[in-house]
């Protein structure tokens, strides 16, 4: 039987003395080496549903550099099951060694099948999935992200009645469904702040579907060109945080967070006197990459 209980701690970061703030980071990061933060949040349920179910193998989607596909080859090799990744771009197959995450997806034991944008766009078509079934006859399939039923009821868990002391919880948004179970866990006058590192407008919807309150509202105006998009300004803020506090951001999720607190406080868009909670969601593993080069 698979149990998977992992409790994550609140440090204090920063006391902006002058406004009276103090932020503080769940350092979700650390629950795990590789299955990190929100994604070991999300795996957890479904794990255990696809052992309950009977499934050996676990079938998902992701890009070259996806820390859910990262996490889904090490959740495999961790706790028994056969993984495989659907992996958006064909050109990657004969040089899928040279890329960080899908090299060590691959040391985890993770097959991959390597299919063009155009299919990839397809994911979530009934045929699309028959077809899979078809090749790869039984297994349990994980949507791109983590995101479902299952996932936001482990998000659920990131909050514990301890955090109720905080006025704004705040955290990175990729699919919706971390800050969905981050919602569903808040207090009612607690505000719930997602900065997406996705350009566009969908991600309300998506939310909606698992969302039980309105006390939130994403922040649209710091995902830096879009998702694994990074400037010159941001790559300066992560350097300068990491050896400020101690605590290493991932370009693509975690620093557009605390860059965008960071700065809606210094414009004293946050109220006067407020504790914030910064929820660190992991993904560090992507710093493997040459994205800060």
């Amino acid at each position: 039987m698979i149990e998977i209980q992992q409790k994550s701690i609140n440090e204090q970061v920063v006391f902006f003395k002058e406004k009276d703030i103090i932020v503080y980071v769940k350092r979700e990061d650390r629950l795990h080496e590789e299955i990190s933060g929100n994604k070991f949040r999300k795996l957890k349920y479904n794990l255990m549903e696809a052992q309950s179910l009977g499934y050996n193998t676990l079938l998902t989607f992701g890009g070259a550099y996806s820390n859910h596909i990262a996490a889904v080859a090490a959740a495999g090799k961790t706790y028994g099951f056969a993984t495989i990744g659907v992996i958006r771009g064909e050109e990657l197959k004969d040089i899928f060694l040279e890329n960080p995450t899908l090299k060590k997806a691959a040391e985890n034991g993770m097959n991959f099948k390597f299919v063009s944008r155009t299919e990839y766009r397809q994911k979530d078509q009934e045929y699309f999935i028959e077809e899979l079934k078809k090749e790869y006859k039984d297994f349990y399939l994980i949507p791109e992200g983590g995101t479902n039923n299952l996932a936001v009821k482990g998000c659920e868990e990131i909050l514990t009645e301890e955090d109720f002391i905080f006025d704004y919880i705040c955290c990175a948004v990729g699919t919706g469904g971390t800050i969905s179970g981050l919602i569903n866990a808040s207090s009612e006058s607690q505000i719930i702040l997602g900065f997406p590192v996705l350009k566009g407008d969908f991600l309300e919807a998506e939310i909606k579907k698992y969302a039980k309150k309105d006390n939130w509202s994403l922040v649209t105006d710091y995902h830096f060109g879009g998702y694994a998009k990074i400037t010159p300004e941001l790559k300066d803020f992560i350097h300068k945080f990491t050896l400020k506090y101690l605590i290493p951001l991932d370009p693509v999720y975690t620093a557009k967070v605390f860059y965008g607190i960071f700065d809606l406080i210094d414009k004293d868009r946050i109220k006067k006197g407020a504790k914030i909670l910064v929820i660190h969601t992991g993904g560090l593993q992507g710093l493997k990459s040459n994205i800060l080069l």
